[in-house]
């Protein structure tokens, strides 16, 4: 979900108001006609262990790439052979910036449950950061390139 989105979404339930709903099963501590939220550094540290724990599957991948690769020799002279080390050279960037891009992002999820009383702000900081560092590549494969 897009932050903007979100946002959106925390907009349209203020002017709302309140509908009753309890998130917490808890009485409103403070008295002000809803519930608060509770978030754990527990379930936030473990949310962000889990995502950077894809960063094993990714590698495993990306060495099964790496081994079908062995043996492909000399590209000169043979299109199609040319065209799959291109095609293997765009796949192991892609998946290069996927195993980054996991562990940064555990990265923040565990720091935001370590820093709770961190704004939305900073989190979203750092979020568009993730953003811009990791856009998608261009596709490689299957494109005409003037041929």
């Amino acid at each position: 979900m897009a932050w903007d989105e979100w946002e959106q979404l925390k907009a349209d339930a203020t002017t709302r108001g309140s509908t009753g709903m309890q998130l917490t099963h808890a009485p409103d501590p403070i008295g002000v006609g809803y519930e608060r939220l509770e978030s754990s550094k527990k379930a936030w540290t473990k949310a962000g262990e889990d995502t950077k724990g894809l960063q094993s599957g990714v590698g495993k991948a990306r060495g099964k790439l790496e081994d079908g690769q062995a043996g492909l020799g000399d590209t000169a002279g043979c299109q199609s052979t040319a065209d799959q080390k291109e095609l293997y050279g765009s796949w192991k960037e892609y998946l290069d910036k996927v195993d980054k891009r996991c562990g940064e992002l555990g990265w923040i999820m565990q720091s935001s449950g370590i820093d709770l009383a961190g704004s939305d702000d900073a989190v979203k900081a750092e979020l568009d950061k993730l953003e811009t560092k990791y856009q998608d590549t261009a596709p490689v494969g299957g494109q005409a390139k003037g041929r």
